[in-house]
């Protein structure tokens, strides 16, 4: 298992024994579990990430700390938009559309001007870091 796959497994594991609540770098933060099905493999996949809540939607971040590529979950997402999120002890079914143009570039500021990290995250990159909303089914 890869240091990411077991970072993220302890943050999972500490998400649900806790209704959502988790320490170290993501304490007080807003954090979700993702469930996605894999693009290719057709596996359910979990990821815990930071989220913002703006008029009762709930939007993501492909930033890969950064990184020149999207993280694998925004490909899932792209091949199937039917997923399913957890947000503190709740549980509920979303579907995935990525947001572009004026509401994207207003989402992804709002994000960088509360939590920095976000901006260090597109100044890194080349690429346009995707925003992603998530609508309760």
């Amino acid at each position: 298992m890869s240091e990411v796959n077991d970072w993220n497994t302890k943050i999972i594991e500490e998400f649900r024994s806790n209704e959502g609540k988790v320490g170290g770098p993501f304490e007080g933060a807003p954090l979700l579990l993702l469930t996605s099905t894999g693009a290719r493999s057709g596996k359910e996949r979990v990821n815990p990430m930071m989220y913002r809540e703006d008029g009762g939607r709930l939007y993501v971040f492909a930033s890969k700390a950064g990184a020149p590529t999207n993280p694998d979950w925004y490909h899932n997402l792209k091949a199937h938009p039917a997923a399913s999120v957890e947000v503190g002890a709740e549980r509920y079914g979303v579907t995935a559309s990525e947001v572009t143009g004026p509401e994207r570039d207003r989402i992804y500021a709002e994000q960088a001007a509360e939590y920095p990290g976000f901006a260090e995250y597109q100044e890194q990159t080349d690429r346009v870091i995707p925003v992603v909303a998530l609508d309760r089914t």
